[in-house]
C-alpha cells in the first residue's frame, strides 16, 4: 500500500532518561490546596507525576499514530469502481514526474514483477557498463594454427556479425587448424531460475560466455523435399543442430540449444567454421572447448560489436528478450566484481545499485529477466526505478501515447511505463497483476481515462 506519509509522533528524553534535575524539583513547595492527612509529612512533589504525565502522552500519541498509519492495501485517490479492481495480490501506482502520487493501491506490497524487472536489469547495466559500452569477442592464433575465440557474453553474436568477423579474419590469414572456444568469462552451466529444463521454447534460452544467434535455431520442413531448411537466409541450417531439430518433433519453428555436452558452445563453433569456409577460409573442422591463457596465441582480431549498450537495451525491451537480459545481467556482474559472470554477482550488481543509487532496500532478485516468479518487488520500487530510466524511455515500446515494458508469467500479468495525456502532462505507472485471472488491460483503460479527463 503506497499514500502519503501521514504524521509521526515522536517523544524525546534527556539524555538521562526521564529523572528529574535536583535544582528543578527543590525549590517546589507543597500547593496550599493540599489536604494532609494526619501525621502526613508534605512531601515535595516527585518525578512520578511528571513521568505519569508524559507517559499518558505517549500512549496516546502512540495510538493516534496507529491509527493514522497507512494499512497495508489501503488506497488512496481511487474511484469506487477502480478500487475493487485491484486485489491483494495486485498492486497500482501512478505518479506525476515530481513523484506525487495520484492513484495508489498496495503499492508496497513485494509481488512478482515479470519482465518488468528488465528496467532493472538495463538500468544497472548502464551503471555498471556505459550506456555506450560495446561487447567485444576476440580471436587469437597459436603457433599450430589453432584459432582460440574468446568470448564476452556478447548477446547480440548473430549471423551477420560473425560473417563480417569471419571476412576480416580472411585478411590476415587463409588456413586455420582447430577452432578452440573459450567461454570462461561465464560460468559453466549457469541455470536461470524459472527456465524450463529440456525446453524448446525461446524465452528459455541458456546463458554463457559465448553463444550464437541467441543460442536458438529457426526452421521449417521443405513440403517439396521433406528436408529440414532454415527460416532465416543470412542462417544455414547446419547439421550439427538436425538431432535436435528431429527430436523436437516440430515441422517448424524456432528451438533453443542446451548447454549440456557444449551444445551452444559448439554450435557457435559449427557456425563460426562454416562463415570461415565461406570467406575462403581452410579449416581442419575440429572444433573444441579450451582456453586461452593454455595457449602461447597472438591476437588475431578483436570483433567490437556494432551494436552498443544503448542499442542491446533497446532490442531487450521491445522484444523482451530474457536471453539478452540475463547476458546483459551476468555481464555487468562480470565487469563490477570481476569473472567469472555468474547470477550472484548478477544479483549484487542489481542489488547494489538498488540500494546505493535508487535509494532501493528489501527486493528480491533471482535473475536479470523476469522470468523467475521468485522475483520479488513493489510498485514503489518500479516507481523509484521509472524514475530513473525516464531519459531512456525512448528504448521502450510505445504506442497510444505511452512508453511501456510488459510482463507475463503463468498466473501474472504486469505493465509499467509512462503515459502522456491530451493535455501533454506526462505521468509514471505501475500495475502489477498476480491474482490469477485478473489482467492489466481493463485497470489500465480506466486508469488513461482518468489521466486524459
Amino acid at each position: 500500500m503506497f499514500c502519503q506519509t501521514p504524521a509521526r509522533f515522536f517523544v524525546f528524553c534527556g539524555g538521562s532518561g526521564c529523572q528529574p534535575r535536583s535544582s528543578g524539583f527543590e525549590s517546589l513547595r507543597p500547593n496550599r490546596g493540599w489536604k494532609l492527612l494526619p501525621q502526613q509529612q508534605p512531601r515535595r512533589p516527585s518525578c512520578r507525576l511528571g513521568c505519569g504525565c508524559i507517559r499518558l502522552l505517549l500512549v496516546i500519541f502512540i495510538l493516534i499514530g496507529l491509527v493514522l498509519q497507512p494499512i497495508d492495501g489501503a488506497a488512496k485517490n481511487l474511484p469506487r469502481d477502480l478500487n475493487p479492481m485491484i486485489g491483494k495480490q495486485d498492486s497500482l501506482l501512478v505518479t506525476e514526474p515530481n513523484g506525487r502520487i495520484l492513484y495508489a493501491k498496495n503499492a508496497d506490497v513485494l509481488l512478482t514483477p515479470a519482465s518488468t524487472l528488465k528496467i532493472l536489469t538495463a538500468l544497472t547495466a548502464f551503471h555498471v557498463l556505459g550506456p555506450e559500452h560495446r561487447f567485444v569477442t576476440e580471436f587469437y592464433l597459436d603457433g599450430e594454427a589453432n584459432l582460440i575465440i574468446k568470448g564476452y557474453g556478447d548477446p547480440l553474436l548473430i549471423s551477420e556479425v560473425m560473417a563480417a568477423a569471419a571476412a576480416e579474419i580472411a585478411k590476415r590469414t587463409g588456413r586455420i587448424r582447430d577452432i578452440i572456444l573459450d567461454p570462461s568469462y561465464f560460468s559453466d552451466g549457469i541455470v536461470i531460475p524459472g527456465a524450463e529444463i529440456n525446453s524448446v521454447q525461446p524465452y528459455d534460452a541458456p546463458v554463457g560466455g559465448l553463444c550464437a544467434n541467441f543460442n536458438s535455431v529457426a526452421f521449417q520442413k521443405d513440403p517439396a523435399t521433406g528436408r529440414f531448411v532454415s527460416t532465416e537466409p543470412q542462417t544455414p541450417l547446419l547439421p550439427f543442430v538436425l538431432p535436435r531439430i528431429k527430436a523436437s518433433g516440430l515441422t517448424s519453428g524456432r528451438i533453443i540449444l542446451f548447454n549440456e555436452q557444449d551444445e551452444t558452445l559448439l554450435y557457435a563453433g559449427h557456425l563460426f567454421d562454416y562463415f570461415f569456409n565461406e570467406a575462403g577460409i581452410s579449416t581442419s573442422h575440429v572444433i573444441r572447448r579450451g582456453r586461452l591463457e593454455n595457449h602461447s596465441a597472438r591476437l588475431l582480431y578483436r570483433l567490437v560489436s556494432p551494436y552498443t549498450l544503448d542499442e542491446v537495451v533497446s532490442k531487450l525491451l521491445f522484444f523482451s528478450t530474457n536471453f539478452i537480459a540475463n547476458q546483459v545481467f551476468i555481464a555487468a556482474g562480470a565487469k563490477q566484481f570481476g569473472p567469472p559472470g555468474n547470477l550472484d554477482k548478477g544479483v549484487h550488481s542489481a542489488t547494489d545499485y538498488a540500494k546505493r543509487i535508487l535509494g532501493i532496500k528489501g527486493l528480491h532478485i533471482e535473475e536479470g529477466s523476469g522470468l523467475s516468479h521468485g522475483n520479488l518487488v513493489s510498485a514503489r520500487m518500479l516507481e523509484k526505478m521509472l524514475a530513473a530510466f525516464e531519459p531512456h524511455r525512448h528504448l521502450m515500446r510505445k504506442e497510444d501515447g505511452q512508453y511501456y515494458k510488459t510482463g507475463t508469467l503463468n498466473g501474472v500479468q504486469t505493465r509499467a511505463g509512462y503515459f502522456e495525456n491530451k493535455a501533454g502532462r506526462r505521468f509514471r505507472f505501475v500495475l502489477m497483476v498476480n491474482t490469477p485471472g485478473r489482467g492489466v488491460v481493463p485497470v489500465m483503460k480506466r486508469v488513461f481515462r482518468l489521466l486524459n479527463d
